[in-house]
């Protein structure tokens, strides 16, 4: 690490620079961010995974959490403030363009019904073990020019703007509580990325070596990396009870497979759906008429000790049929 290092990082990340430079840097940025949300909320609404991955290498929102990172451990107080704004600025874009998204489209996007959404708005511990892991991957790209190519792969496994899509499709759907639980996520990332990063840069001696070659360095107070600490541990809270919640509906869903099958079994239909979203369970079958006895499944799951899940049962009956083309209606 050495001085000319300290100044390669600070002019990659720090966007608050005056003159045509920092101009140049802040209109790229909100350019790239408002087409990378564009991008995710298409993806989202279209359900297309490969979309969604396009969105995470366009977004350029690590670039000003890493900045708000290498400012906390310089103690360039104006940096972290510019950066911080940055983040929640471009954030309440990315959800403003979901939202508009939303309106555009003529039916609810949410967790029951597109899968995009339904992975990051029940966020777990699980995430912020990821995000922590590519937390240190982002800083340590940063902190050595010679792996920064793995920093597209930084973007596609650090979750950003999709989350902030989510939120703003969510809350167009009127869907408030999902809403909440992609903006967790958001923040879980972006907490984690600053937790690790500061880890990171300081394990790096970058504050060390900036005030040894003399470049301009504030003082890091203690209070400063005890706030670091309490964002993940704050996050913890929700992500806590969001992974008590999935235990609980997999084991309702383990409980009321046998049942929903032995059911369909006896009545001479298949179950090709069992699943639990939204405190519900859904379940979907197919077959011939008659109908099956739906009082005899709900029976069945009470006395499997599922008598407090609501249940959303889709029978799917009738024949195939084939019409073929020129013939009269």
């Amino acid at each position: 690490m050495t001085g000319a290092d300290i100044d390669r990082m600070t002019a990659r990340v720090y966007t608050a620079g005056r003159g045509p430079a920092g101009a140049a840097k802040r209109s790229a940025f909100w350019a790239l961010l408002a087409l990378a949300a564009v991008i995710a909320g298409a993806g989202v609404v279209a359900d297309s995974t490969a979309t969604v991955i396009g969105a995470m290498i366009v977004a350029p929102l690590m670039t000003p959490i890493l900045g708000t990172t290498v400012g906390l451990v310089l103690a360039h107080r104006h940096q972290v403030v510019s950066s911080v704004v940055l983040v929640l600025a471009g954030a309440l874009l990315v959800a403003a363009i979901g939202y508009a998204l939303g309106l555009l489209v003529d039916f609810p996007v949410v967790a029951a019904n597109n899968s995009q959404v339904a992975g990051r708005v029940s966020p777990r511990l699980i995430d912020l073990v990821a995000a922590l892991a590519t937390g240190i991957v982002g800083a340590f790209a940063l902190v050595r020019p010679d792996v920064s190519d793995t920093l597209p792969g930084v973007a596609i496994a650090i979750s950003l703007v999709p989350p902030l899509s989510v939120v703003g499709l969510t809350l167009e759907s009127g869907a408030p509580a999902e809403s909440f639980g992609a903006l967790v996520l958001f923040g879980t990332n972006v907490a984690a990325i600053i937790a690790t990063g500061t880890v990171i840069l300081l394990a790096y001696r970058v504050r060390d070596v900036a005030i040894e070659t003399g470049r301009p360095v504030g003082k890091l107070s203690g209070r400063t990396l005890v706030a670091v600490g309490g964002l993940v541990v704050l996050v913890t809270i929700p992500l806590t009870y969001g992974s008590i919640e999935l235990s609980d509906q997999q084991q309702a869903t383990a409980q009321a497979r046998p049942v929903a099958q032995q059911w369909g079994e006896r009545s001479g239909w298949a179950i090709t759906e069992l699943a639990y979203r939204q405190n519900s369970l859904y379940i979907t079958a197919l077959g011939l008429p008659p109908k099956p006895d739906e009082a005899a499944l709900r029976q069945a799951l009470n006395e499997a000790g599922l008598a407090e899940v609501d249940l959303h049962l889709s029978l799917v009956a009738g024949t195939s049929l084939d019409l073929p083309g020129g013939q009269p209606g």
